[in-house]
């Protein structure tokens, strides 16, 4: 089952993709160079909603959450979307920024183990 977006939602994409945040650049540029060859998607458009990084073959999501994630109704409507996913096959990692810019290495390191135990249905 292949994992699309609304038309809207890949206009959104696009956007996004030219205003990442600097911990999303350092994450993507270390994903996109992994020594596993697993291919991962920036700002990819899925439903309703834009993920930060999507790897297809392992049907994982990475989500970087800066500080608005835990403001407002955002944990709500994180919640929702990460309910949605599930329901889609699509496991979520989500990694606060801080995190990715002060442990860059090992939040690679647990994204490719767990994108290969998946893709090699290791784990569902």
């Amino acid at each position: 089952m292949r994992l699309e977006g609304s038309g809207s939602g890949r206009r959104n994409a696009r956007r996004l993709r030219k205003e990442m945040t600097p911990p999303e650049i350092g994450l993507w540029l270390a994903l996109r160079r992994n020594s596993e060859g697993l291919r991962f998607r920036k700002q990819h458009s899925a439903g309703d909603y834009i993920l930060d990084f999507y790897c297809a073959p392992a049907r994982l999501a990475i989500e970087v959450d800066g500080e608005a994630h835990a403001r407002g109704d955002r944990p709500a409507r994180d919640a929702v979307r990460d309910v949605w996913l599930v329901s889609q096959g699509v496991r979520v990692l989500r990694y606060p920024a801080k995190e990715v810019l002060t442990n860059l290495e090992g939040v690679v390191r647990q994204i490719i183990a767990i994108a290969i135990d998946r893709r090699d249905g290791r784990e569902s």
